[in-house]
């Protein structure tokens, strides 16, 4: 009878330990999860860290972008309108239309400007304007002094029949700056062509490019 009860008591000890056991194992893996999750968490963290290096590159540029775009295109009355020396082609005399900044600011000029021959003491047209020849340029800015110009070719109208042609003397050039309304006059003594039907251009005009185009 004693050895029975010595029996069942162990049986209940060791029982009693199993559950002490299993209960201390459960513990141990909630612990493990949360410390599990923390380590996923941290290493997304260095993806998420380039991702933020584009955005300020972005933001430099876009500041760069900002302060260009306050730099206001250059007006016809921040302008000094000369013409260069050139060269003389076989029928074709090329000079560059040259813009000065004479204004206290930087300015920016982009683009064709308009060109044509003048006539008379009202500044009557001659002929069609400048054909606008490639295609349109980088902007150009101009701080105080600096300049920037258009090539232009001037055809000599002897190259057309008079009966065509309808020569006509004119004293200069109206020019238009790129992307403004307000005309400029340069003098130019010389012949131009009034028909509008003359084969090819008497006036050919090339984008705004930097200097002077002088050689």
């Amino acid at each position: 009878m004693m050895r029975a009860r010595a029996r069942q008591l162990a049986l209940a000890a060791t029982a009693a330990a199993l559950v002490a056991g299993a209960a201390g194992c459960g513990e141990g893996t909630e612990s493990a999860e949360p410390v599990s999750a923390t380590t996923e968490s941290s290493t997304s963290g260095p993806s998420s860290t380039p991702a933020t290096s584009p955005k300020t590159e972005s933001g430099k540029s876009g500041e760069a972008s900002k302060d260009d775009s306050e730099v206001g295109l250059c007006k016809s009355a921040d302008l000094k309108l000369s013409l260069g020396r050139g060269d003389a082609a076989t029928g074709t005399a090329h000079k560059p239309l040259q813009f000065t900044n004479t204004s206290d600011g930087p300015c920016v000029i982009q683009g064709f400007p308009g060109v044509s021959y003048v006539a008379g003491e009202d500044g009557h047209q001659v002929g069609p304007a400048a054909y606008r020849e490639g295609e349109e340029g980088a902007p150009v800015t101009l701080k105080k002094g600096e300049m920037a110009h258009a090539p232009v070719g001037f055809v000599q109208v002897r190259n057309y029949e008079e009966s065509v042609c309808e020569p006509q003397p004119i004293r200069g050039l109206r020019v238009y700056p790129p992307q403004e309304t307000a005309s400029m006059f340069i003098q130019f003594d010389g012949t131009g062509c009034a028909s509008k039907e003359i084969p090819g251009n008497q006036l050919v005009v090339r984008t705004i490019q930097p200097g002077s185009g002088e050689r």
